[in-house]
């Protein structure tokens, strides 16, 4: 799976924090999309996007009404499944 940690804005004032993914967004992330194109990818690889509240339904239809959008958890629960993997 792939981990939102390459989504972490460096130049916020929480250095490190996660933010949305949504172009010119720089809200906290609360949510993670978790997306796999299956002409690219295998069914079982995740690709995923961050999201503030505001954008979490956006970016979700943006990612569904391609096929995309497998899942959609918080963050919270995202880093606690990987958390429990490594």
């Amino acid at each position: 799976m792939n981990s939102p940690d390459s989504l972490l804005f460096p130049g916020s004032a929480d250095a490190g924090a996660a933010v949305c993914s949504a172009k010119g967004c720089r809200s906290a992330a609360v949510w993670v999309l978790a997306w796999n194109n299956p002409k690219l990818h295998t069914p079982e690889r995740r690709k995923t996007w961050l999201a503030c509240d505001e954008h979490r339904e956006h970016l979700s239809q943006f990612l569904g009404v391609r096929g995309f959008l497998k899942e959609v958890v918080t963050l919270a629960e995202w880093e606690g499944r990987s958390a429990s993997d490594g």
